[in-house]
Formats: C-alpha cells, sequence, structure tokens
C-alpha cells in the first residue's frame, strides 16, 4: 500500500506524542499506513504562511491522507483546495477566526473559502466534533459539514479531542482506504 498519512496538529502544539497522535500513528502503522508525525514551525500561531509551505516539503500526492486537528483542520482545508490528495480528517474543523486575535493573524482567514475545490480535489472527508468543545463551537463544525458534505461523526463528551486514544478515527479511515 502506498497510502500516507500526515497528522496536521493544532497550534499551541506539544509535539508527536501529544494527544491521540501516538495512538493513531501505532493503530495506522499496524495497517500498512506510513504516518508522518511531526513538530510543525510556528507551533503557538501555526500560521499558514508557515505551514502550508512545511506541508509542501512533505512529498504529498494523490495517495496522502491528511488528519487535522484545529487549526490543523483549517490547514488541510486550506491545502486541499490547491492539491490534489487522497481524503482528509478534520477534528474540531472551524472555518471563520472566532473572534480571536492570534486566529486573525494567522492568515487562513485572509480570503474566500474555495470550498468546490476543496471536494474535487480529494475522495473523500471525514470529519469529527464534539458539542462540549470549549474552544470551537459545534456552528463552526457544521458550517464546515455543510459546504464540504464531510462523513461527520458529532460527540457529546469529547470536548477538544485531546484524549489519549481515537479508535473512531481509525476505524473511519479503514473503511476508506481498505
Amino acid at each position: 500500500m502506498n497510502t500516507k498519512a500526515i497528522i496536521i496538529p493544532g497550534n499551541g502544539d506539544d509535539g508527536p506524542g501529544d494527544g491521540w497522535r501516538p495512538y493513531v500513528v501505532h493503530e495506522l502503522s499496524k495497517l500498512g499506513i506510513g504516518i508522518i508525525n511531526l513538530r510543525f514551525p510556528d507551533p503557538e500561531l501555526a500560521r499558514r504562511s508557515y505551514w502550508i509551505p512545511f506541508l509542501e516539503t512533505l512529498a504529498i500526492d494523490e495517495e496522502t491522507i491528511l488528519i487535522g486537528h484545529s487549526s490543523g483542520a483549517v490547514a488541510a482545508i486550506r491545502y486541499a483546495a490547491e492539491n490534489r490528495v487522497r481524503g482528509t480528517v478534520l477534528v474540531s474543523a472551524y472555518h471563520t477566526d472566532l473572534g480571536l486575535e492570534n486566529e486573525k493573524i494567522s492568515g487562513y482567514f485572509d480570503d474566500e473559502w474555495q470550498w468546490e475545490k476543496v471536494k474535487s480535489n480529494q475522495d473523500w472527508i471525514i470529519q469529527f466534533h464534539s458539542t462540549d468543545d470549549p474552544f470551537i463551537p459545534t456552528s463552526e463544525a457544521r458550517f464546515v459539514r455543510d459546504r464540504l458534505d464531510t462523513e461527520y461523526h458529532e460527540f457529546t463528551d469529547r470536548e477538544h479531542h485531546n484524549q489519549t486514544q481515537f479508535p473512531e478515527l481509525v476505524e473511519a479511515i479503514v473503511r476508506k482506504v481498505m
């Protein structure tokens, strides 16, 4: 299998061992899916001007799955608007700057979203959100769901998806690629 997955963390990232990332790496690796799980540059602000060029260095192709969490989900959407990928997994996705100064300066919200291009540049999009997320309102996630026609999974008890295991994410990817 030539499929690989790239985990794109959110801002404030604590590195490759943070949250559910080690679990997902372990489980997908067992299935023969190569994983890139790196610390991204500019981890506190996650600015587009750093993250999109960094993604471009990772040899992403039409067999690549992007797994983005929070601002990493926003980066995955922006990347997929301009590049063909196999699919994306969006965890705690949003589409506005949420009224936050750090989000305003990130550069992700400076231009219009190209929802149709995002959809046409991949085979599928899976999305996860929790209604008790203290950072991302459910209306944000549902807006993304509606624009991208995602396979949408909504929880009530996962907050910002910082748990150490995420079997639903692994199972969703398995259904798409196996």
